[in-house]
Formats: C-alpha cells, structure tokens, sequence
C-alpha cells in the first residue's frame, strides 16, 4: 500500500473537519468556564442556578452544569467526528438542541428557577447562532456526493 492511498482513506470529510472542529471549539469553551479570570466573578459560579454570577469572557453566564454541558457537546463533537455519518448527526442534532434552547432561553424569566442553566440574553443569541451554524454546516457539508460518468 502507498502512503497516498493510505492518506486518502484516512482523510476526513469536509463534514467531519466541521464536526471536530466544533466539538473542539466545545471542549475549549468548557475548560475556559473553569478557569478564574477568563470567566469573571468565578467565586459566584453554581452548579445549577439562575443565581450563579460568574461569566465566560464576561459576557456569558455560565455555571458548573453549564461547563459540563459544554464539555459533554466537546466530547460528543470530537466523537462523532470519526465518520461522515455520524459528525453530520452531530451537527443537525446539536444544532437543533442549540435552537431549543435559544427558545428556552427567550421563553423563561432570567431571574426564575427555571433557568436553572443559567442562561442571559448574550448566551440566547450565541445558542440561535451556534443553532444555525451547525445546521447549517451539517447540511451543507454532509451533502452525499455523486459521481457520474460521462457518457454514461
């Protein structure tokens, strides 16, 4: 076997390059929204509570559970990234749950026990645009592709 033929059945998709890039991007955030200093008010962070202060960037509301969500889509993102299938089921999926939750996110009172994520308005516009985003790489990079031959 050649190194080429080699290269070229490993090489990912287009759809798989997203997906592993996404997930990292998922990963990076998680471990961020541990970190005192990148997220700001860190000694208020929650595990689960509309009351947790602490913000990724100081921006982004986040909690214990929030981090861990972001950690768990990293995981899954980095995963699913092994095949065509499965990275475009990540994205679609992922992008969907991103989509109900920027709704969750626009229905709930901030200040209720409901948002127990906890979400504010900067984390519901990134959830609609993360939503779209996947959405919209999962269906236009997870395209099947067909070949045909000339003439035939």
């Amino acid at each position: 076997m050649t190194s080429g033929t080699h290269a070229s059945r490993n090489a990912r998709t287009p759809v798989q390059q997203a997906a592993l890039l996404v997930g990292a991007v998922f990963l990076l955030v998680g471990v961020l929204g541990f970190i005192p200093g990148v997220t700001t008010d860190y000694d208020t962070m929650k595990f689960a509570s509309h009351d947790s202060e602490a913000k990724l960037l100081g921006v982004f509301q986040v909690s214990i559970l929030h981090n861990l969500v972001h950690l768990a889509f990293g995981v899954a993102g980095v995963t699913m990234a092994r095949t065509a299938a499965a990275a475009r089921t990540f994205l679609l999926a992922g992008g969907a749950v991103y989509l109900v939750l920027w709704l969750y996110g626009l229905l709930v009172d901030h200040h209720s026990s409901a948002n127990f994520v906890p979400l504010n308005t900067a984390d519901n516009w990134l959830h609609f645009v993360l939503g779209l985003g996947m959405i919209a790489l999962g269906a236009l990079l997870g395209r099947r592709r067909t070949t045909t031959t000339p003439g035939v």
